[in-house]
C-alpha cells in the first residue's frame, strides 16, 4: 500500500514510470558478475538505478523525443560478505519543463535546481514525509556543489543532485539534468504508521497570520537546513512556516559569508496575534541564530 501511494505521488508530479532490466554492464565496485551471461551488456547485476536512468535519458534525446522526466522502482544488488539485495526508487529530471515557448522566443529554459527539488518536495508533501537536505559529495557522478543527501529522522533516505558537467558533456546531455535515488525501506519504515496511512483532518485557522522577515550574514559553511531547524525550534507553536526567499553572494557581503533572508509566518488557532504575542517569539529566534551560528543580523 505504501509503495502504491508513493508510486501515485511520483506520477502525480508528472514523472513517467520506467522499467529496466536488473542486469547491466560490468565494471562497478561491489558488483556481482554472472559466470555465463548471454550478452556482455547484460552480464552483471545493477548496483543502483541511476546509471540506467541516465542511459534512458540519453537514448530518449538521441531518438528526438526530448528530455525524459521519469522514475523507477526496482531492486539493486551489492556484493559484501554475502549478496545484499535492496529496493530503491530513483528518478531523472531535466530539460525545459514547460509546454510552449512563446514568451522565450522558442528557446529552451533549463530546469533549475530549485525546480527539480520542488518536484521531489511535492512528492514528499503528498505522502507525508518530512525530509531534510544536507550537502553531500560522495557520488562522483554528481556536481560537488549541487548535491544533497536526504534524511528522515536521522535515517539516510538517499541522494539528490545535478549530474556532473563532465558526465553531461560525455553523454551529450542538456546543461542541467538532475537525479535522485531513495531507499524504499526507509520510506516504508517512516510511513508504516496509522497516522501516515490514514489521513487525519486538521482544520485551517480562521485567524490571520502575522509575517516577519529576518535577514542576516551567515558563513557559507552553515547549511540552510541547520538554520531552519534552529528557527523552527525557537519559534515554537506560534511559528506556522519558515521559507528562504533570498540569497546573495557578492559585493558588500563579508568574505566567506552570504546574505540570507527568511520569511517567518506566525499564526494561532484561537486568536488574532498582536505585536506583543509575536515580538518576543521573533526576538527569541533572532537570539538563537546569533548565539548558535554567530550570524550578523541585518533586519
Amino acid at each position: 500500500m505504501i509503495k502504491r501511494k508513493v508510486r501515485e505521488a511520483f506520477r502525480a508530479a508528472g514523472l513517467t514510470e520506467l522499467i529496466h532490466y536488473s542486469l547491466g554492464k560490468p565494471g562497478e565496485e561491489r558488483q556481482i558478475v554472472l559466470a555465463n551471461p548471454l550478452f556482455t551488456e547484460y552480464s552483471a547485476l545493477r548496483t543502483d538505478l541511476i546509471n540506467g536512468l541516465v542511459e534512458a535519458f540519453q537514448y530518449n534525446l538521441e531518438q528526438g523525443n526530448g528530455a525524459l522526466n521519469g522514475f523507477e522502482i526496482g531492486h539493486i544488488f551489492a556484493q559484501e560478505e554475502d549478496l545484499i539485495e535492496s529496493e530503491a526508487i530513483a528518478g531523472i529530471l531535466g530539460g525545459d519543463p514547460t509546454q510552449g515557448k512563446w514568451i522565450r522566443g522558442g528557446k529552451d529554459q533549463p530546469m533549475s535546481w530549485f525546480e527539480a527539488k520542488g518536484v521531489l518536495d511535492s512528492v514528499f508533501d503528498r505522502v507525508g514525509l518530512t525530509v531534510e537536505y544536507q550537502p553531500d559529495r560522495q557520488d562522483k557522478r554528481l556536481h560537488p556543489g549541487r548535491t544533497a543527501s536526504l534524511w528522515v529522522k536521522g535515517d539516510r533516505l538517499g541522494t539528490f543532485g545535478q549530474l556532473h558537467p563532465q558526465l553531461r558533456q560525455e553523454r551529450g546531455l542538456p546543461d542541467e539534468v538532475y537525479v535522485f535515488q531513495l531507499d524504499v525501506d526507509v520510506i516504508i519504515r517512516n510511513l508504516a504508521t496509522d497516522q501516515a496511512l490514514v489521513p487525519i483532518f486538521k482544520a485551517f485557522s480562521t485567524y490571520p497570520a502575522s509575517d516577519r522577515d529576518i535577514a542576516f550574514y551567515a558563513s557559507r559553511d552553515v547549511a540552510v537546513s541547520d538554520l531552519e531547524r534552529t528557527i523552527v525550534k525557537a519559534g515554537g507553536k506560534l511559528l506556522e512556516s519558515v521559507e528562504l526567499f533570498d540569497e546573495y553572494k557578492g559585493d558588500r557581503v563579508p568574505e566567506g559569508q552570504r546574505s540570507l533572508a527568511f520569511r517567518l509566518v506566525y499564526r494561532a488557532d484561537d486568536r488574532t496575534l498582536k505585536d506583543e504575542d509575536v515580538d518576543p517569539v521573533h526576538q527569541k529566534v533572532r537570539e538563537a541564530l546569533t548565539e548558535k551560528f554567530r550570524v550578523e543580523l541585518r533586519s
